[in-house]
């Protein structure tokens, strides 16, 4: 379960952003999660909660908005929803297709006091 080591990480990061503006308490994480990072929400969750448990951050909340797969045709500048990774342009049928969201594990925003 890689999620536990991604959240290690990220809660190092938001300690660091802490200290840096002052905060002294940690309310929530917002993270974009990309349907393609291979990042389970449940065990993200599941690896968040026991991490900050019995820590001074142990009342904070994670919230995880999902980043569905979208592409670009190069061709034709159609934006589109893509159901497969080499999906086809719909309205040219286009095979040139730039990935422009699904791929991303990102940290939105911290709330903090």
């Amino acid at each position: 379960m890689h999620e536990i080591s991604l959240i290690k990480t990220i809660l190092e990061t938001v300690k660091k952003e802490m200290t840096v503006c002052g905060a002294k308490k940690l309310n929530s994480i917002t993270l974009r999660v990309g349907t393609l990072t291979a990042v389970e929400p449940v065990a993200l969750r599941f690896a968040f909660n026991s991490s900050i448990e019995k820590t001074d951050m142990q009342n904070a909340v994670l919230e995880i908005v999902e980043s569905k797969l979208k592409g670009r045709c190069r061709d034709c500048g159609t934006g589109f929803n893509m159901t497969e990774l080499d999906s086809l342009c719909p309205i040219c049928g286009g095979g040139d297709v730039k990935r422009v969201s699904g791929t991303e594990l990102d940290i939105i925003s911290i709330d903090v006091d």
